[in-house]
């Protein structure tokens, strides 16, 4: 289940997102569920530029395109996959969090594309952590990073 958070001074909505269900739920839906997250994330993405007067991607209807038609030609995905990590590094590195690590991403993206998803999605998680706020009345689960509040 996802937690819908508002990024802050904004009304731009973000998800977290379970990496579980990144990874999984493409398989269920015969690929949709994929479809629907990386255009979100990327408009996410966007969102979160656009506050903090960084560019991080203008058109997320493009990143799709890369992905739905693209794939007849092979190289679109390929750039979209790279320029949607890159992305996500530059929010990490905005938000002052560990940015994922372009080398295994590649090395996902060739072995196991799932777990590059749910890779991207745990960053993507923690941007928002930092970033983002919850929406009233939800409460935000503990980061998997932090220990357990002592008692």
């Amino acid at each position: 289940m996802a937690i819908e958070m508002s990024i802050r001074g904004t009304q731009d909505e973000v998800k977290l997102r379970s990496p579980w269900a990144v990874a999984l739920l493409p398989l269920i839906t015969l690929g949709i569920y994929h479809f629907v997250w990386w255009y979100r994330i990327n408009r996410e993405l966007r969102d979160l530029g656009r506050a903090k007067g960084q560019d991080l991607g203008q058109n997320s209807t493009n990143s799709l395109l890369a992905l739905v038609p693209g794939f007849i030609l092979i190289v679109p995905p390929l750039v979209s996959y790279y320029r949607g990590v890159q992305r996500v590094q530059s929010a990490s590195d905005l938000a002052g969090k560990e940015a994922p690590n372009g080398w295994i991403a590649l090395l996902l993206f060739l072995l196991l594309p799932l777990a590059l998803w749910a890779y991207v999605q745990v960053s993507l998680n923690e941007v928002w952590r930092q970033e983002a706020e919850a929406q009233s009345g939800q409460g935000l689960p503990p980061s998997p990073a932090e220990p357990p509040p002592a008692s």
